[in-house]
């Protein structure tokens, strides 16, 4: 596959004026990126100074109570948070490129909507038909929620590819057939669930990460350095097809095989993600769309600055959950959808104000 060097396209998408906001937002999120790691270390039920925080993590002067607290509880949880934020909205920024559209997110190709349909499934027959606590540290919700979102993509791909190609407007329609149909599973199940059961499928389609353990952050890691390494790898085959996709392919583009590689990449970030923490809302949707309004649309910025700005914002949602009516704690999705979409429709409204249009 040949992909132009880096600025083979820059001259037509990155404008002189967005060289001082990229490296205010890249400090900016650099710093607020490990802040809130700290915040999430600190706050929750049992609210620890900041300074015992970085004794415990350093193992210097600490009580054997705040380096259980810290290091046992809070650093895995605060570590998938991170993790997945990044993973959700570097995806959602490669979605929106691939779709050309800054709204898309990627439950547009249906693996949201299959991971749920899995999960739903896997909760209702683990207390009515099987019983199976799943492999290697992963629960069978887990599992499941990865196999529903792999088959809810792949259908969507089978769908939208003939001999010609991959058509994306199809694979949207696909996307919105295929999320349809694992919509109406998962509400089926729910109509014959017990009332135990239908509560755990509610509250795993809110999102969570109270789960997070060694291996679910090992897991989260892994993923993550192949979508981190992968994605950016393709910013300037996804600025050209922004151009096009018949201008992509006169700059060298195998649009194809692109297209092929960002969906297969995208279904595993999210498919992993959701089945690791369950649907959270809006990360890979605000983000992205936030960044691009600040520093344009070269995915050479756009995909890692989304990448820390998802970290950032799921990392700050969990400390929400954990903190504003603890001790009770808020599913992470409800806490993103309540910060996000107030933020996002603001920015929408003062877009044109500071010349940030898309």
């Amino acid at each position: 596959m040949a992909i132009p060097e880096q600025n083979s396209t820059e001259p037509t998408i990155d404008k002189g004026h967005r060289e001082r906001p990229i490296k205010l937002l890249t400090f900016g999120l650099l710093f607020l990126v490990p802040a809130s790691l700290l915040l999430s270390l600190s706050v929750g039920t049992l609210t620890i100074p900041i300074e015992s925080v970085l004794a415990s993590i350093v193992w210097l002067d600490s009580s054997h109570a705040i380096n259980t607290v810290v290091n046992d509880i809070r650093l895995p949880r605060s570590i998938l948070a991170g993790l997945i934020g990044g993973i959700l909205a570097i995806c959602g920024a490669a979605c929106q490129g691939l779709f050309r559209n800054p709204l898309a997110d990627p439950s547009l190709i249906g693996v949201t909507a299959g991971a749920s349909a899995g999960a739903a499934v896997a909760i209702y027959a683990a207390s009515n038909v099987i019983f199976f606590s799943g492999i290697y540290g992963l629960s069978l919700v887990s599992l499941s929620a990865f196999t529903g979102g792999v088959i809810a993509v792949t259908g969507v791909y089978m769908l939208a590819t003939d001999k010609t190609g991959t058509s994306v407007a199809t694979m949207l329609l696909a996307g919105i057939a295929i999320t349809a149909i694992a919509g109406a599973l998962t509400s089926f199940i729910e109509y014959f669930a017990d009332n135990e059961n239908l509560r755990r499928i509610s509250l795993w389609r809110m999102g969570g990460l109270e789960g997070a353990n060694s291996i679910r952050v090992n897991l989260a890691i892994i993923v993550s350095f192949a979508v981190f390494a992968l994605l950016p790898r393709y910013s300037s085959a996804l600025n050209a097809l922004l151009l096009g996709e018949s201008e992509a392919r006169h700059l060298g583009i195998s649009v194809q095989a692109v297209k092929l590689k960002l969906i297969m990449i995208i279904a595993l970030g999210v498919g992993v993600s959701v089945a690791l923490a369950g649907s959270i809302a809006f990360v890979g949707l605000v983000v992205p769309h936030i960044i691009r309004l600040i520093v344009g649309p070269n995915h050479r910025y756009l995909l890692p600055l989304s990448a820390l700005g998802g970290a950032a914002l799921l990392l700050l949602a969990d400390s929400i959950a954990r903190t504003l009516f603890a001790p009770i704690e808020l599913p992470v999705g409800l806490v993103t959808a309540l910060l996000g979409a107030p933020f996002f429709i603001s920015l929408l409204s003062t877009r044109k104000h500071f010349g940030m249009e898309t």
